[in-house]
């Protein structure tokens, strides 16, 4: 059984590289013996490669535009481009496997895929190594090197995309996207507590980079609909300053506006209705907590097909301009409330608990020596969702 394990994450490029770290190493720290190592791929580059991490947050802010072309270009760029994080990280990788002798390793971010493999290879060094995917159904081509020996991925459709880029179907394993253990802790709410003449709890947020327009958004809503609204801007402090001088001085309680928080599953389970942008993560986190979703952008590239997967399988519907906003809440509100219900309902079909557990156990069952995951031959059914097998 596998007892040693290197993580390789990131810290800086969005919040759902970490957030599914976290939710595999509360599975794995429960099992007797097994360590896990997690390092922030960015910083086995050193600075140089460090900052570069930390650009996602103010290109992703401010330009989606360049966002688009750092997307294409990179996208058709795959091996230079692995290439050159292959000379940033080698020497520091090499001395972090002498240190800690993984007996596999994890990769959770695209660009430390075919750039680890790369040097595993030049090296002659044979460690089993497994990517996860961190995205619903828009995949790099970073994600699928088919020279890892496995490719875990969340969806049916980011399986395809593999394929398509020339991963063989028996190296990807359908096993859902991993969530946080404390978003399942909340009690999923009914709508009948709706009336006409009581305001919805609205939660306002897009990812953990607070972008978007957010305050347009909540002006809209508390004057046309009289919701009360909670705003989450993430790390932009420029932003959560902004909102409290106007927001906060105009309408007083109705709007409570934070920064980045930890209890971001406490804000979410109070919320009748959650807004926010396609992030992958944070869709599935309001999923879980069982709070409709009402998608309002999407950022070019990886985010760009995600609501069509999420009105695909009922989990959110989505507003694609500050104009269709009304209509689009109206929609939700008609006939009791019937949308906002259905929604709750394909929710619940959706989550499954066990997923970080499943791909925990998967990974520790792996035999390094044939690479076929002892006592589990083929993926985790996710019958909720009638993925295949």
């Amino acid at each position: 059984m596998i007892k040693n394990i290197l993580i390789i994450s990131s810290n800086y490029t969005g919040h759902g590289h970490k957030s599914i770290t976290e939710s595999l190493s509360e599975k794995f720290e429960i099992v007797p013996d097994v360590k896990i190592h997690v390092v922030d791929g960015f910083s086995l580059g050193g600075n140089p490669l460090l900052k570069v991490g930390k650009m996602y947050g103010p290109i992703t802010r401010n330009s989606e535009h360049l966002w688009k072309v750092i997307w294409d270009i990179t996208s058709v760029k795959v091996p230079f481009v692995n290439h050159l994080v292959e000379l940033k990280i080698k020497n520091r990788f090499l001395a972090l496997l002498d240190k800690i002798k993984p007996d596999l390793i994890l990769t959770v971010h695209p660009n430390f895929n075919g750039s680890v493999l790369n040097i595993l290879e030049k090296n002659n060094i044979h460690i089993p190594f497994v990517t996860l995917i961190a995205d619903l159904i828009s995949i790099t081509p970073f994600w699928a090197d088919s020279r890892a020996d496995y490719i875990i991925s969340p969806t049916v459709e980011a399986k395809e995309k593999c394929i398509e880029f020339g991963v063989p179907a028996s190296k990807i394993k359908v096993l859902g996207f991993p969530v946080r253990s404390q978003f399942y802790k909340s009690t999923p709410k009914n709508l009948d507590h709706y009336t006409p003449n009581t305001p919805l709890n609205c939660l306002i947020m897009s990812g953990g980079e607070g972008v978007g327009h957010m305050g347009k958004m909540a002006k809209t809503l508390i004057e046309t609909f009289g919701f009360n609204i909670t705003i989450v801007a993430g790390r932009n402090e420029k932003l959560q300053s902004h909102l409290k001088k106007t927001l906060g001085k105009k309408y007083g309680e109705k709007v409570r506006i934070y920064g980045f928080t930890e209890n971001i599953q406490d804000l979410i389970a109070a919320s009748d209705i959650a807004f926010i942008r396609s992030s992958p993560n944070v869709m599935m986190e309001a999923v879980t907590c069982n709070t409709p979703i009402v998608i309002t952008g999407a950022l070019p590239g990886q985010e760009a097909e995600n609501p069509r997967f999420a009105e695909k399988y009922h989990l959110a519907i989505t507003c694609n301009s500050m104009s269709d906003l009304v209509p689009t809440i109206n929609e939700l509100l008609d006939n009791n409330v019937a949308m906002l219900k259905e929604i709750k309902k394909s929710q619940q079909e959706y989550v499954d608990p066990q997923i970080s557990e499943n791909i925990v156990n998967f990974i520790l069952n792996i035999k390094a020596e044939g690479l076929q995951p002892a006592g589990m031959t083929h993926e985790v059914p996710l019958h909720n969702m009638n993925y295949e097998s």
